[in-house]
């Protein structure tokens, strides 16, 4: 019964859209009770005249006025109906209602009874939700249907163009629509007008009325046995059979059922195509024109019965429904398909805006690894610059003492050789004393040079320590800029090689100076000796040697060796003595 009342309910408010609208843009209550009145009548639903009129009193206390048309629609005429009307005077009641209005003025290729008959086909084909349309797979399935009864080929790349189009504006077609595409003869080109019409009234005979098979056959009577030409119709439960096929005057009906059977009977009694219908309480025999005939025949009353025993529709009404249902898991599938594009499409923005913000930390860390590379760029320039100022301030007090030394040396030589000159005899001690000072003045150069050489050890200690330090500093940074100071380390580790190098280049320069050092320590030792014994030799010759005895209180002289043995007056005698000596050697 819910299908039914769908069904209905699709005629219905076709005619219920027609009705004309009064200034407050609603449907009269006259009108409505006018339909009311013939919904009732063609439905076969019992109505009381009085009743009717005082729900569609024109105050504000009935049914309709308190509720609506539609609850009083399902409440008091559809919830009543049997369905034992006639669909076909009901179709053409609500089609009566609404047709004037909204039917195409232009000429159509189609007869208006063949316009109601589509009308009525969309009905059964459209889509349950209003307003009513009939969406492309359901179009193409009525013009193949269309097609077919005509014998004419289906033009599917006609059609798939034309679908094409209607998907790019909407969803479906209108009854009217669906009207002017198959009057236009759009997909019947070349038919004429009654094969287009005995096409649709083919559809509409198995789509509306059920109508499995019909023709003629030849059905033996019950009583005289004679052979008579009927006119057949096979529904999902019964055949009915006429005089002809104007359905004017019917003649019987062979009721259908789960329990009845069909037997092909040889050819008899001048009689061929045999076959033989078995119900409960009748059996009927009947004549088909040809083999063919009689087997499509056959077939269809075994699937019908077939259909009745397993309680299923009929299979136009099967198939509709599976189309339904495919439509709407399509659909669901579709909905799913777009909700997981969503969810796909958010989250691959999140991952956009994700990589977005990486991308930007990334920028970020760039710039602070450039800066922090151009930060350590200068810091090495800038070591390098204080490197070399200190080599060349190195380069310039070593070259100082080069020329300090230089210096020294040629005043030592000019000293030696005014000693020379001045006295011939004490030229082995002068040598000596010559020794002794350059001995002397040897060990000051060492000392200097290993004073120098102590404090470039300390401050190459003290570099060492604070790159030491630097490296310790860097090893404790971050991972992230471990890999970026590798470099930096690498560079350090190589000075500190060459410092480690240098400090042990001046190693071995402060150990050579104390060789020196231990040299000329021995040179001054062994000059001293000379000089002493130089000395008593030459006391000795001058018969200087004299008792120990008191010395005098007179201030003495201070040589190198300590204090002298002799006072300043003896220094100037002897001085004079050898000035004389000289002179006469001269």
């Amino acid at each position: 019964m819910v299908g039914l009342k769908e069904e209905l309910l699709k005629s219905i408010w076709h005619a219920f859209t027609a009705l004309d609208l009064d200034r407050s843009g609603k449907v009269s209550k006259s009108q409505l009770k006018v339909l009311s009145h013939n919904l009732c009548t063609v439905l076969n639903v019992p109505h009381d005249p009085v009743a009717l009129e005082e729900h569609f009193r024109d105050d504000d206390e009935g049914p309709v006025s308190n509720q609506g048309y539609m609850p009083y629609l399902n409440k008091f005429i559809l919830e009543k109906v049997q369905g034992n009307f006639d669909k076909v005077e009901f179709n053409r009641m609500c089609w009566t209602l609404c047709a004037k209005k909204n039917l195409s003025k232009s000429p159509l290729l189609i007869s208006d009874e063949d316009a109601f008959k589509v009308w009525v086909i969309f009905n059964f084909l459209s889509e349950d939700k209003y307003p009513l349309i009939i969406v492309p797979e359901e179009i193409e399935y009525l013009l193949k249907k269309i097609t077919e009864a005509m014998g004419a080929g289906w033009q599917q790349e006609q059609f798939d163009h034309y679908k094409i189009a209607l998907n790019t504006s909407r969803e479906g077609l209108s009854a009217w629509e669906l009207i002017d595409l198959i009057g236009s003869g759009q997909f019947s080109k070349g038919m004429d007008r009654q094969t287009v019409s005995m096409a649709i009234n083919e559809v509409f005979n198995e789509l509306i009325l059920d109508v499995l098979k019909q023709g003629y056959m030849l059905k033996k009577g019950h009583k005289r046995k004679n052979w008579m030409e009927r006119w057949f119709v096979l529904k999902p439960n019964i055949i009915s059979y006429y005089v002809s096929e104007d359905l004017k005057d019917k003649k019987g009906d062979i009721i259908l059922d789960g329990n009845c059977c069909v037997e092909a009977l040889p050819d008899k009694d001048g009689k061929k195509c045999l076959f033989l219908i078995k119900c409960l309480d009748k059996t009927f025999e009947i004549s088909a024109s040809d083999k063919k005939k009689k087997q499509e025949w056959i077939q269809a009353i075994q699937s019908t019965v077939s259909l009745l025993r397993a309680g299923s529709p009929a299979p136009h009404k099967e198939a509709r429904q599976k189309r339904k249902e495919l439509r709407q898991k399509l659909l669901a599938e579709q909905e799913e398909l777009e909700r997981q594009m969503k969810e796909l499409q958010a989250a691959n923005e999140n991952k956009q805006k994700e990589l977005e913000t990486v991308r930007k930390q990334l920028e970020a860390a760039a710039a602070r690894a450039a800066e922090e590379e151009k930060k350590r760029l200068q810091t090495q320039v800038e070591l390098q610059d204080r490197f070399s100022l200190e080599l060349e301030r190195e380069k310039m007090v070593r070259q100082k003492m080069e020329e300090q030394v230089a210096q020294k040396s040629s005043e030592l030589e000019q000293y030696l050789q005014r000693v020379r000159e001045l006295e011939e005899m004490y030229k082995q001690l002068q040598e000596a004393l010559e020794d002794e000072k350059q001995a002397r003045q040897d060990e000051e150069t060492v000392r200097k040079l290993q004073a120098r050489l102590l404090e470039e050890e300390t401050a190459k200690r003290a570099e060492l320590e604070k790159w030491h330090l630097q490296q310790q500093q860097t090893i404790q940074m971050t991972e992230a800029e471990k890999q970026e100071l590798e470099n930096q380390r690498m560079m350090k580790e190589q000075a500190l090689q060459v410092a480690m190098e240098q400090l042990k280049q001046l190693e071995l320069e402060r150990k050579e100076a104390l060789e020196q050092y231990e040299e000329v320590k021995k040179k001054l030792e062994t000059a001293a000796n000379n000089t002493k014994s130089w000395k008593d030799k030459v006391a000795h010759h001058e018969g200087l040697i004299r008792l120990i005895e008191p010395g005098c209180k007179n201030p003495h002289l201070i040589t190198n060796w300590g204090p002298a043995a002799f006072t300043e007056a003896e220094l100037e005698e002897r001085q004079r003595s050898w000035k004389g000596k000289k002179a006469t050697s001269e």
